[in-house]
């Protein structure tokens, strides 16, 4: 499935309870590599460590096993064993709710600092979303594997600090705006305000969305064998 379909955030954030016993696969999967405070192999998985929700979110069909791990907020990791076929298995992402319109804004920015295999497919991402979900902004700072964006292409755009390649598509439930680096890379700074009034004023794509919340994460299409992600480092800040 392309990037963007909502039912890993919007409707899987919106599942009872109930779900956060669904185990998946635990009888493959290891504990966390990592001493950590908070670890989980649940399919819905979450806890918040210090203004971040964490989260496992394993929604994709034919997943394997996954385990996600946290230090902080801002320090986690998984270990995925998702097997080597199409289709996106799961989002492990760490999230800060924003919940401001876009022109309320004074600054919204985020440092990434990240290390990821050279194995598997997958793409290290931002998912930013409005309160309503009718609008999907991601961001790929890396991707390896064959991995791509929903939508066409809208030619490359230099915004926040990093030149990307725009692709403008529609899930059949929102809008999905990607914007994919141009080259690979496991840290940064991107200032994305002027990348959501670049799509709002320059391409008039959406007007003042309110935005709920800033996601960063691993969208992991596969993963056999086993493979880690870590998050050495994460910020969101906005004003």
């Amino acid at each position: 499935m392309a990037p963007g379909i909502p039912s890993r955030i919007g409707t899987v954030l919106a599942a009872p309870a109930l779900a956060l016993g669904l185990t998946v696969g635990l009888a493959s999967a290891p504990a966390p590599a990592h001493a950590a405070i908070w670890s989980s192999c649940d399919q819905w998985g979450n806890t918040t460590l210090n203004g971040y929700i964490l989260y496992n979110n394993i929604w994709g069909s034919g997943a394997g096993s996954q385990c996600v791990w946290a230090n902080s907020g801002t320090n986690w990791g998984t270990w995925a064993n998702h097997p080597g076929t199409g289709g996106i298995k799961s989002y492990p992402n760490a999230k800060k709710v924003v919940n401001k319109p876009i022109d309320s804004l004074r600054s919204l920015t985020s440092s990434y600092n990240v290390t990821v295999p050279s194995a598997g497919a997958y793409n290290t991402s931002y998912d930013i979303w409005d309160t309503d979900h009718d609008y999907e902004i991601m961001l790929w700072v890396n991707r390896y594997g064959p991995v791509g964006p929903l939508g066409s292409a809208q030619g490359t755009v230099s915004l926040g600090g990093h030149t990307w390649n725009v692709h403008k598509g529609d899930n059949g439930a929102n809008q999905v705006f990607s914007f994919l680096r141009t080259s690979n890379s496991t840290s940064g700074t991107v200032d994305i305000l002027p990348i959501l009034d670049w799509i709002k004023d320059t391409k008039g794509w959406m007007g003042n969305e309110t935005i709920g919340d800033v996601q960063f994460g691993y969208e992991i299409t596969s993963s056999p064998g086993g493979l880690d992600f870590r998050t050495d480092n994460l910020t969101v800040s906005s004003s």
